[in-house]
């Protein structure tokens, strides 16, 4: 063989090969429904029993507060859900704009205030505290947040620091973000202000991606208050992908077209 030949050989394999590890990366946009009881503190706690609505928390170790009376709701804690990740993926996030959660007393629709995974949009600002190898929160008022785990249960071990994302420190604008795993991170709508999708890197030894709400009374302190939460929303994932939703007239105009497709099938059978 020729050293030309041998050169183009190699260089063939090599295409080859950076093309299949490109196709062979995990690739998945998902719909995610997050409620108002999926507390982000108990992200990968299958240790953790959770009591009834009616009973407090009690003994040492995990525990979220209550109120002390019963609540309209009396809505039960949930453990929130996840999506499967791999060290290195970008995350990113879409809102469809479906649903709202109320972190007040009384059912939705309102009069209580009720928001979408931007939580709210005043000038108040949540600082959660740490729980069981779970970072605090320090950012916006009851908005959608994560955590990445990899596959042990989060109960041993200090916390890493709480990020910071008030107007003082990171802000919700950034473009990018690398948390460590057990880091809860704000994700809210998922885009900068000028309406680009935000990026969260999956950091090493990750394996899970867990959605939830960061709540407390006042926002503030000892995670919990999740009893008077109700409501929930839907928000759309992409791993490695861009989570784009459909304008209602794309999707108008793609049942015209479906429509149009059957009708030519239909004429041509007939002929």
């Amino acid at each position: 063989m020729s050293i030309l030949k041998r050169i183009t050989s190699i260089g063939f394999f090599l295409v080859m090969l950076c093309v299949g590890s490109f196709q062979s990366a995990h690739a998945v946009v998902v719909d995610v429904t997050i409620a108002g009881g999926d507390a982000i503190f108990l992200a990968g706690r299958t240790d953790v029993v959770i009591p009834a609505a009616n009973l407090p928390w009690t003994g040492p170790g995990t525990h979220l507060i209550r109120h002390v009376a019963a609540t309209p709701e009396e809505i039960q804690e949930t453990l929130p859900p996840f999506i499967g990740v791999s060290a290195g993926d970008t995350v990113r996030v879409a809102d469809p704009a479906i649903g709202l959660i109320s972190f007040f007393n009384g059912f939705l629709p309102p009069p209580p205030p009720a928001f979408g995974p931007g939580g709210s949009t005043g000038p108040g600002v949540s600082n959660l505290l740490p729980l069981d190898g779970i970072s605090g929160y320090t950012g916006p008022e009851g908005p959608l947040v994560g955590v990445f785990l990899d596959g042990s249960v989060p109960s041993s071990g200090p916390a890493p620091a709480t990020l910071d994302f008030s107007g003082g420190g990171l802000g919700t604008d950034f473009a990018l973000l690398s948390p460590l795993l057990r880091q809860v991170f704000y994700i809210g709508d998922g885009v900068t202000s000028g309406n680009v999708f935000q990026e969260f890197i999956a950091p090493a030894g990750a394996t899970r991606l867990f959605l939830g709400i960061p709540d407390g009374f006042g926002f503030d302190g000892a995670p919990g208050a999740y009893d008077d939460n109700d409501g929930s929303y839907r928000v759309r994932i992409g791993v490695n992908e861009v989570p784009t939703i459909p304008e209602p007239a794309t999707l108008l105009l793609l049942g015209f077209g479906l429509a149009g497709l059957g009708m030519m099938r239909r004429r041509r059978t007939l002929n």
